[in-house]
């Protein structure tokens, strides 16, 4: 059964950093283009950052370009993001996901199959 569980989400102050991590299951994580997507209150999905599935290849939204940074970890089935210089404007749920085979990397959120429960960001002081 596939699995996507996010981790190290929280509260920051604007200026810190998290760096969130997801678990992968129930599939061969190596096959797969992954990324990352975050709703906020009110607002539509965005899709913040994906990576191909053998690297190193990668896009970010212009919202996050310069501050975050996507990895992977094919042999421990992991999927990392790296948030740097944290802003307000970055609070929300943060969801780690799969993307359809044959999507290719535009990070649309419309491309992605499955995805975790998500985890809270809240950048606040």
């Amino acid at each position: 059964q596939l699995q996507l569980v996010e981790s190290g989400g929280g509260l920051v102050q604007p200026g810190g950093s998290l760096r969130l991590s997801c678990a992968a299951s129930g599939f061969t994580l190596a096959f797969y283009n992954m990324g990352w997507f975050r709703q906020a209150p009110g607002k539509e999905r965005e899709g913040v950052s994906c990576i191909a599935s053998g690297g190193p290849y990668t896009y970010y939204a212009d919202s996050v370009r310069g501050r975050f940074t996507i990895s992977r970890d094919n042999a421990k089935n992991q999927v990392y993001l790296q948030m740097n210089s944290l802003k307000p404007e970055d609070t929300a749920v943060y969801y780690c996901a799969r993307i359809e085979s044959g999507r290719g990397l535009r990070c649309a959120t419309t491309d992605f199959d499955s995805w975790g429960q998500g985890i809270q960001v809240t950048v606040s002081s």
